[in-house]
């Protein structure tokens, strides 16, 4: 498969997450993830299943689910959010160290949005910049480093967790590929960076 292609497959997949991990999906947003077919690998699999679950439920009944899981009365059942995963606390180190990146990359918070950039909707979101080319060419870290150095320490206990939550059910099939995805792009960017060191 052409780079260009991988590119453009794995900008939809970290697309496709952030927009989910950002707000419940519309009725149209689960009709089009309902039409999915999925191949015959483990992330296939699991898109299969996120297009099953997409067309179980609507738009009403995922929106009280992602209440439940990310909002509630008082928190939601998971907190996604790097500081809280890597440090037990919200607003640490890590959404330090974030800020920083994000200000070499030329991203500035939006004005009226009051909630931590380390949020894994965002993160995605950066992830699918990159994997466009949109991102990586100024002083900023590379994608790599990016993944590294924001995702990898606790996307994949983030994706367990949300697997695993009671409220889940539409997102437990979404968790499944983000699951999935996180271990592919693991595996690639420890690929590359061996690649890289032999050369």
């Amino acid at each position: 498969m052409p780079s260009d292609e991988v590119d453009r497959n794995r900008a939809e997949n970290w697309d496709v997450l952030a927009l989910l991990l950002s707000g419940a999906p519309s009725d149209q947003t689960l009709g089009l993830l309902a039409e999915v077919a999925g191949d015959e690998t483990a992330l296939g699999r699991a898109w299969r299943g996120l297009a099953q679950a997409a067309g179980d439920t609507d738009a009403a009944s995922a929106a009280r689910e992602f209440f439940d899981l990310f909002i509630g009365v008082g928190r939601g059942e998971l907190l996604p959010y790097a500081s809280f995963y890597i440090t037990g606390f919200l607003n640490e180190r890590p959404l330090a160290e974030l800020r920083g990146d994000l200000a070499r990359l030329g991203i500035a918070r939006q004005s009226g949005d009051h909630d931590p950039e380390d949020r894994i909707a965002l993160l995605c979101a950066i992830m699918a910049a990159y994997a466009r080319g949109d991102l990586g060419h100024g002083p900023g870290p590379s994608q790599g480093e990016f993944f590294a150095r924001h995702l990898a320490p606790w996307a994949a206990a983030f994706f367990e967790d949300l697997a695993n939550a009671p409220a889940a059910r539409f997102y437990a099939a979404l968790a499944r590929v983000g699951r999935e995805f996180i271990a592919i792009e693991t595996q690639g960017f420890a690929l590359a960076a061996q690649e890289r060191a032999i050369a």
